[in-house]
């Protein structure tokens, strides 16, 4: 089963308030965007994945980087793809989507959902709302219990305000405001902030170790980024020295630096996202060498409706994942928002969980209306012979 063409398409949908996301101090989105893929066989099936808008570059990086040698490839022979997408992702963007397009075409084939060919640990998980921004703590509390009445019953907040001791306070604000009826985990965002006008300073080993002292008395189940990403020692340091939980990964690049940060002691949780990190297949191996390490596997969501979709399918493959991210935060990031590529927006049952489609490849259909709507920019491979 062949791959025969190669779609892309940049979407760019008009949020319906702006986002002023902790990750991009100052700087506030009125769109959200992504880079959906669309991978054809020979035999006409389609399969979908999609990825974080990087403009040009993320279009390119398929186009030149990627395209030209996937086409008349075995769909089924992942191993010898991998390594393809591997070395365009480290001269390009991220091109993982395209991975997540194969899969869904190998679940097709074989009329099974991905999950159920990796294994089907689980069908349904629990999840957490994860939220986005840092607002004052009266509005946060309007937002969670907002959240509360849709059935989440665990919340990620961010912590970015300039004073780490208001972070502590606002934390302090809510576990007061609703006691043991909504369990917290809190997200420190110091790894990486994207391009922004004014971004605050990283935490220092100091900062981090406060606060996370501070977590663990409030009943945190964990604190996610507290230092530099590549600060390696300091961070395996911080989650030896804490008895709270340290979560990260979610922006490390390739199975070595997962290898590493595992080796290392680095986190507890492992946070890998197929999106931005690996393919959801590769990142089987990263989340069997945390099962190795009794470590937990709790994928990072954050990108669109298509890219959360595929992270799910490596959810419920897992015996080590607990907990599944899901992104919202009203009014601007809602599931319309973040999945309007999609002909049916993800949405959690009354008991806080979420159950994987049991269609076949990743059980999801594309809003062709949506699709046509918002599309800015689309390339396909049957222009690569114009494409130099």
């Amino acid at each position: 089963m062949k791959i025969d063409k190669i779609e892309c398409t940049i979407l760019d949908y008009p949020l319906p308030v702006p986002l002023k996301p902790s990750w991009a101090p100052g700087r506030t989105f009125k769109t959200t965007s992504c880079l959906l893929v669309r991978v054809t066989t020979e035999d006409g099936i389609t399969g979908i994945g999609a990825g974080p808008d990087c403009g040009r570059a993320g279009l390119y990086t398929i186009a030149d980087l990627l395209a030209p040698y996937l086409l008349g490839k075995d769909v089924f022979c992942i191993e010898q793809i991998s390594p393809i997408i591997r070395q365009a992702a480290k001269d390009g963007s991220y091109p993982w989507s395209v991975e997540m397009a194969l899969w869904d075409i190998i679940g097709k084939a074989a009329n099974q959902p991905v999950y159920r060919l990796w294994g089907a640990f689980q069908d349904t998980l629990p999840v957490y709302a994860s939220l986005a921004e840092v607002v004052p703590v009266e509005e946060q509390i309007q937002r969670l219990y907002m959240l509360k009445e849709m059935g989440f019953g665990a919340v990620k907040l961010r912590l970015r305000r300039p004073d780490i001791n208001d972070d502590i306070r606002v934390v302090q604000q809510i576990r007061a405001e609703f006691g043991d009826t909504l369990k917290l985990m809190v997200d420190a965002n110091q790894a990486h902030v994207m391009p922004c006008p004014n971004p605050i300073g990283a935490w220092n080993y100091e900062d981090a170790l406060k606060v996370a002292e501070a977590m663990y008395e409030l009943d945190v189940l964990w604190l996610e980024e507290p230092l530099p990403r590549y600060g390696l020692e300091q961070i395996a340091r911080l989650t030896a020295a804490t008895k709270i939980p340290i979560a990260g990964g979610e922006l490390h690049k390739g199975l070595h630096e997962y290898k590493q940060i595992i080796d290392m002691n680095c986190y507890d949780i492992i946070q890998a996202d197929a999106a931005f990190s690996e393919g959801i297949f590769q990142l089987r191996k990263v989340a069997a060498l945390a099962e190795l390490s009794y470590k937990r596997f709790i994928p990072h969501t954050w990108s669109n409706g298509i890219g959360m979709g595929a992270n799910l399918h490596l959810a419920a493959s897992l015996p080590n994942c607990p907990w599944f991210e899901f992104p919202i935060d009203p009014p601007a990031w809602t599931n319309e928002s973040r999945d309007f590529m999609m002909a049916e927006p993800f949405h959690i049952s009354k008991d806080g969980t979420i159950t994987v489609s049991n269609k076949p490849g990743l059980g999801l259909e594309l809003n062709e209306d949506a699709i046509r709507q918002y599309s800015r920019l689309i390339w396909s491979s049957d222009e690569l012979k114009d494409w130099n």
